[in-house]
């Protein structure tokens, strides 16, 4: 079930489509009570609250279904409204996600999308694809070191942590705000790091602590058009992913411009496996990804949609994940 965002307390509402014929059925109050604790009223919401501007959207929509089968008045529904209208709007706002193992993920992030001259700030829905592919594989992490690229608010990151058992994971990403928020959702999450962002290009353990299941977690900045192949090569990474990172086609040449400084690194020995997801939103900008690593030399398949729907998002617009392999695999393996 997911608390925040778009569809917040998912298994409960089965879509507001339904809710009207769900409140002519039964107990209206009954239902709705149900709905606003499992959601607005959530011990997790409660602790670390959504957006004020989307709580009110979703009371008053609660309320409009309602008030649209002249059911009985819900005193406490009307009452968290009230609570909500008086509240001011922030920047900042959580969202609570419940995983399939009963855990939950929080995050702050920004209430807009762009935010300190980054996009890095809130979740996008490549991100929570990625998240929703690695839960129903984990045996690609469990065991393993885990570079992502890109990291941004950290749910992707957050979500392998605490599901899939790898045995190290490097967040990282270039933008200082990115950096600095990123280590808040870490321990917000319940995982040790140490004050301070490793410098650029630099794997520190000094930086990274373990928590109790010995799963050690580092941030660290990388600048993919500065990074050298070695630097990259240091953290020893099993797997690297990155989640829509592709909105741009200087970001896309600096992306596989770094992947391709990496192969170099690995001659004799095995490549990570890497694993891109993203929202299909320009063709273009797709084919120019996938034209770039023609002409680095690394190939790409596609992987299969997975089944577990887990997070709430767009499903209507077109996202995949694509598995590069890097030259110097092939000619090694």
């Amino acid at each position: 079930m997911t608390l925040h965002p778009a569809q917040p307390g998912a298994a409960a509402l089965c879509g507001l489509g339904s809710l009207e014929e769900k409140l002519r059925d039964s107990s209206g109050s009954e239902l709705l009570l149900d709905i606003l604790h499992k959601t607005v009223k959530h011990p997790l919401c409660v602790k670390h609250p959504p957006s004020v501007k989307y709580v009110r959207a979703f009371l008053s929509e609660l309320i409009r279904k309602l008030e649209a089968v002249h059911a009985e008045p819900v005193d406490e529904l009307y009452e968290a409204l009230a609570e909500v209208l008086m509240a001011p709007e922030a920047t900042r706002c959580h969202r609570s996600y419940l995983l399939p193992s009963g855990d939950s993920i929080t995050l702050s992030e920004s209430t807009a999308i762009v935010s300190h001259g980054t996009t890095g700030l809130v979740t996008w829905n490549a991100g929570l694809y990625l998240a929703e592919w690695a839960i129903e594989n984990m045996a690609v992490f469990t065991s393993r070191t885990v570079l992502e690229l890109g990291s941004g608010a950290g749910l992707t990151g957050l979500a392998i942590c605490k599901t899939c058992h790898p045995r190290a994971y490097v967040f990282s990403d270039c933008h200082s705000r990115v950096l600095e928020q990123l280590q808040e959702n870490i321990l917000l999450n319940g995982f040790s790091l140490e004050p301070g962002v490793t410098p650029p290009a630099q794997h520190c353990p000094g930086h990274g602590a373990c928590n109790a299941e010995s799963l050690t977690v580092t941030v660290t900045q990388l600048d993919w058009d500065e990074v050298t192949g070695p630097q990259l090569a240091a953290f020893q990474p099993d797997v690297i992913i990155a989640a829509d990172v592709l909105y741009s086609p200087e970001i896309i040449l600096s992306l596989v411009g770094a992947l391709q400084r990496l192969s170099t690194c690995h001659k004799d020995q095995r490549t990570p496996d890497i694993y891109v997801a993203f929202t299909i939103r320009n063709p273009e900008t797709c084919q120019l990804f996938i034209t770039e690593l023609g002409q680095a030399g690394i190939q790409w398949e596609a992987m299969p949609r997975h089944d577990q729907k887990v997070f709430p998002y767009e499903e209507h617009s077109e996202t995949t994940i694509l598995k590069l392999t890097l030259e110097a695999f092939r000619a090694s393996d």
